[in-house]
């Protein structure tokens, strides 16, 4: 077996050379990479073989993580591991502020974080959202009844009330001085402020084994995790991860699906998740007993229930198509909204140019056939 490693932002680009040749087999995609794969012609459907499967069995999986791999109804991946965001919190900070366990919904989560602020300090916040990071408000968003997108996927949707209420709250956490207006890349090591106290709350994924290693002795029992506050209770997240794909041109078909099968399987997941720290796409996976003791993976499990993928459509440039221009909403502060989500859904349209263009040539076609 020779394995070829992609870079993230380059990937549609090399994945066009596998799409012809012949000598790939499978491949491990991103979420976002799949529509566009799919775009491609790259990508061989699966569920001939998932339904002739004894190794894939759908319903062991999270409803929300599957999905993703269904672009316009078609199976285009198998979820190899998942990523969702949740709450990291520390207990003690927590305790002190008043609270014995973590917000549930966004009049807890408001009451929170203001007290958290309030015995912090000015120097002091009460919760890392970075700026270059789009998934806090895509998440927040997809709380909402809402979808993202209107009109069959085509256009924005972030003129509606759902995204106008996500998107207020989002920067009500920049404006009251609860999360800090920086960049990752501005917080020089988030597990060490975590542990001082400078944020005692984040969302970042895979910091279970981070927190374990790099939290000094006196603080590792001092934080747990919960599921991200909804509006009205426990709410949604965003479902991420990567899929396993098979290559439409390759004549190695049998062979990549025996593999992907093979890493299928729950025994093999966790042996995975033991060693990486990615975490299972099936919840047979979850109830082996290594991860069903793990305290800290709980609220995952739960999270992951919950879970829901961001907009994703063929010929749409879904890795394009999310809130990553959230950067610029804290600085703009809320007394300019209108102007900043009329540009974000100009931005949205154009990306979706092509894919209305597709949807109104099916439509034409539709109408012909009936005539």
């Amino acid at each position: 077996m020779s394995l070829h490693q992609l870079p993230d932002g380059r990937a549609c680009e090399a994945a066009d050379g596998f799409r012809r040749s012949a000598t790939a087999g499978c491949g491990a995609a991103r979420k976002h990479w799949i529509p566009e794969l799919a775009e491609l012609h790259a990508l061989e459907a699966l569920a001939p073989r998932v339904q002739q499967s004894a190794a894939v069995q759908p319903s062991d999986y999270f409803d929300g993580i599957w999905s993703t791999n269904l672009i316009d109804g078609v199976l285009y991946g198998v979820p190899w591991y998942v990523d969702t965001r949740l709450l990291f919190y520390r207990t003690d900070l927590l305790k002190k502020a008043g609270f014995d366990a973590p917000p549930e919904n966004w009049r807890e989560w408001r009451r929170t974080l203001a007290a958290l602020k309030e015995q912090a300090g000015a120097q002091r916040f009460s919760i890392l959202l970075p700026l270059n990071e789009f998934e806090p408000l895509t998440a927040l968003a997809l709380q909402q009844r809402e979808p993202l997108l209107r009109e069959g996927g085509g256009r924005g949707n972030f003129d509606s009330p759902g995204f106008r209420k996500a998107l207020g709250f989002y920067v009500e956490m920049f404006d009251r001085g609860w999360a800090p207006v920086v960049s990752e890349a501005q917080i020089s090591n988030v597990w060490d402020e975590f542990g001082r106290g400078y944020l005692p709350i984040t969302s970042r994924p895979w910091n279970i084994a981070e927190f374990r290693r790099r939290l000094p002795p006196e603080r590792s029992h001092d934080w747990m995790t919960a599921v991200l506050p909804g509006p009205d209770g426990p709410g949604a997240s965003i479902a991420g991860g990567s899929s396993l794909v098979i290559f439409a041109a390759s004549h190695r078909k049998e062979q990549a699906w025996q593999l992907i099968e093979y890493l299928s399987r729950p025994d093999v997941q966790e042996r995975f998740r033991a060693l990486t720290g990615d975490l299972p796409p099936r919840r047979s996976a979850w109830n082996l007993p290594a991860l069903a003791a793990d305290p800290y993976a709980r609220a995952f499990r739960q999270q992951l229930e919950l879970a829901r993928p961001a907009p994703r459509c063929r010929n749409g440039n879904t890795s394009k198509m999310n809130c990553g221009w959230s950067a610029s909403w804290p600085q703009r502060g809320r007394s300019r909204w209108n102007g900043p989500r009329g540009e974000l859904n100009q931005r949205v349209d154009a990306i979706l140019e092509k894919r209305r263009w597709m949807l109104a040539r099916a439509g034409s076609r539709h109408m012909r056939a009936g005539e």
